[in-house]
């Protein structure tokens, strides 16, 4: 596969998309080809059936394929699920000598400390996030490195998940005969896909609303400050209008994208649809405002309960207010008056999220859908890894090229990124799943 390539696996509830994507020579993203496939194997974000999760993959990305006429090997997965929470910890370290500056080593140890956290059974962290630093009692330190010090402290944001969920992703992406070049977690993609730098900056709410799921990811002064999955999304709303109106669930989804409306003052009460009766059955007939009801409570519902994470995060604190206030996006942000909706029940500005903030201005329409927030998000973060990677080569390169001897070398080092979590959690899958057979 090309270098400058890279391509996004959303493994969905609803929907399994595959998407190819690369740099163009502005530093924006080209599509090159798009996949997607019902998504038959998959609950609330969470694989329970294998084989079908394996077809689904293998059917969204020969569509993928298809369209862009290239081979696809390696491919960025995210994970969500209801299985996934955060939390916050703060931690400190003693270093052995104040005369020395603060180093990347010592942030290693620190967040190695937070590892130790017990967590419960089956779980594991996949994310730990340096929120601020304290060095000896002084706070708000956002760089520690370079600083003299002997007691380091920090502030954590640590995402937690089940540890089986996330290898039986990859088991998925393996048996597809695909490579698991990197796990990203889904809020974080989404959030890279549709928001800018300045929303970051000001405090934003990012809700991406899923067919299982409702993913949510805090920032504020450019960091990510809080994440949450909240176990509904479009799916329970479909589920609800087949409930209430006694109808075969394809009609139920096709009304809901059709005519449905999370403001039940929208539509007069003579408003009437008639649905065609099952085999010789009579045609049933559906009042709008009945059905913008039903949508309404469900709706109110999903959005009081991410509401509550927000104020978990603590967003009446003044220093911690979200100045941009909440981006909907993903298939459910669709949704006729949504944003009125969620601007009436949280008081926050509110805008829906198309996910070009990075894309290449000739891009098609399908690729901005919120549908595919994600996926886009997904195949920036492929690139970034690749990305990574050549500055690591290029170093070995260097080494490699001059006649010195490597003891007498000065080598320019760049500087060293740390392994995020999810690099070291990749690896770990892969060394699981190699060994598992």
């Amino acid at each position: 596969m090309e270098h400058n390539l890279a391509v996004g696996l959303d493994i969905g509830t609803t929907k399994i998309v595959a998407m190819i994507g690369r740099k163009n020579d502005y530093g924006k993203l080209e599509i090159l080809g798009i996949g997607k496939s019902k998504s038959l194997g998959v609950h609330r974000g969470v694989v329970n059936n294998i084989t079908q999760t394996i077809q689904s993959i293998q059917q969204a990305v020969q569509e993928a394929e298809a369209e862009a006429d290239i081979k696809i090997e390696d491919v960025t997965v995210g994970i969500a699920g209801q299985h996934i929470r955060s939390l916050q910890h703060s931690d400190y370290i003693t270093r052995p000598t104040s005369d020395s500056v603060i180093d990347d080593d010592d942030i290693d140890r620190l967040i190695n400390q937070v590892h130790k956290l017990v967590m419960l059974p089956g779980e594991e962290i996949i994310h730990v996030l340096p929120q601020e630093y304290k060095v000896d009692g002084q706070a708000e330190i956002k760089e520690p490195i370079g600083m003299y010090g002997g007691r380091l402290e920090a502030n954590f944001h640590v995402v937690v998940g089940q540890v089986s969920s996330i290898r039986n992703i990859g088991r998925c992406v393996q048996s597809s005969g695909l490579n698991l070049e990197g796990i990203t977690l889904e809020p974080l993609a989404s959030a890279n896909a549709v928001l800018s730098q300045e929303e970051k900056e000001a405090g934003v709410a990012l809700i991406d609303i899923g067919g299982g799921t409702t993913d949510l990811a805090i920032f504020r002064d450019g960091i990510i400050r809080h994440t949450a999955v909240i176990p509904f999304g479009g799916n329970v709303i479909t589920e609800d209008i087949k409930e209430g109106c006694s109808i075969i669930e394809k009609q139920a989804e096709l009304l809901k994208i059709k005519f449905g409306s999370a403001w039940p003052g929208e539509n007069k009460d003579n408003e009437i649809v008639s649905i065609p009766g099952l085999r010789g059955r009579e045609p049933k007939e559906i009042t709008l405002k009945n059905l913008s009801k039903i949508i309404h409570a469900r709706v109110v519902e999903i959005i009081e309960q991410v509401y509550v994470e927000i104020q978990n995060y603590g967003h009446e604190e003044q220093k911690k207010k979200l100045i941009a206030g909440i981006v909907l996006t993903g298939g459910g942000s669709q949704l006729k008056h949504l944003k009125q909706l969620v601007e009436y029940i949280t008081g926050m500005d509110t805008r829906i999220g198309y996910p070009n903030e990075h894309l290449a201005g000739d891009s098609d329409e399908d690729v901005t859908s919120p549908l595919f927030a994600t996926a886009v998000g997904l195949v920036l973060d492929g690139l970034q890894r690749q990305d990574r990677k050549k500055v690591e080569e290029t170093v070995v390169e260097q080494v490699e090229e001059t006649d010195t001897p490597v003891e007498e070398q000065v080598i320019e080092e760049p500087k060293k990124e740390r392994k995020s979590f999810l690099d070291k959690l990749t690896e770990r899958v892969k060394d699981f799943l190699d060994n598992a057979e």
